[in-house]
């Protein structure tokens, strides 16, 4: 053990020593050194747009999560309270408490209470009126995340082709004297804004399809509060 340390050891004195004495190795090393802002820089002004969508994203994402979530929130008891409201013929209680919950679902009841007396068919259509009108409510901004998912790649491939078109403009203009410094430019323009798009659009990706579960989860939550409503009316009356 101690002669593998010692090994080791001596290993690394000897690398050291090389890079002491050979300048050019110690400037390579520190080249090699380039930061996350250096590297997006060398992408073009397509990273600037990447930058803008990304921070879109971020912004749909949190702030439909919270918009999202507040709707979730109602009382596990909101029907049952609704039902006695109702069986008890207290019709200006139910509303004024449906009004107080202030949530999707209790917009759609809330509806379906002031068309009480109607036709059970026109009380069904109005529910669903708002209930429509609610799920729109919820979904807005989020196609345009789905955008950003399916856009943000196609302009990364876009950077990557004129990259590689100012790549070979330079490499024709150099004539016999190529020099791979001349290509760097372009070469590096077309992997970062590749490796960028990518990026964006997965996050992107993953974000639109969170929205999208949380939306079904209070959609889902709608529908049975409606249908629990539906059958309230519904039931025969007890004598």
């Amino acid at each position: 053990m101690v002669g593998v340390l010692l090994m080791a050891q001596g290993v690394v004195e000897g690398i050291d020593s090389l890079m002491l004495e050979n300048p050019v190795l110690t400037e390579v090393n520190a080249s090699e050194s380039m930061n996350l802002f250096d590297l997006a820089v060398k992408g073009g002004w397509i990273m600037i747009v990447l930058l803008l969508l990304s921070l879109i994203a971020f912004y749909i994402l949190f702030e439909r999560i919270y918009i999202i979530r507040k709707a979730g929130k109602e009382d596990p008891l909101f029907m049952d309270k609704i039902k006695d409201y109702i069986l008890e013929g207290e019709i200006k209680s139910a509303l004024q408490y449906c009004r107080a919950t202030n949530t999707p679902s209790s917009r759609m009841i809330e509806k379906g209470i002031s068309r009480l007396g109607r036709p059970v068919n026109d009380i069904q259509a109005a529910i669903e009126n708002v209930g429509n009108m609610e799920v729109a409510k919820l979904e807005k901004g989020i196609n345009f995340m789905a955008t950003i998912a399916g856009g943000a790649p196609m302009i990364g491939f876009l950077g990557t082709v004129t990259g590689m078109v100012r790549a070979f403009y330079e490499m024709a203009n150099a004539g016999n004297n190529v020099d791979i410094t001349l290509l760097s430019g372009g070469i590096y323009e077309a992997m970062v804004t590749t490796v960028g798009g990518l990026i964006v659009g997965i996050i992107a990706m993953f974000a639109y399809n969170y929205l999208v579960t949380l939306v079904d989860g209070i959609v889902n939550k709608m529908e049975s509060k409606t249908m629990m409503f539906m059958d309230l009316l519904n039931e025969p009356v007890k004598k």
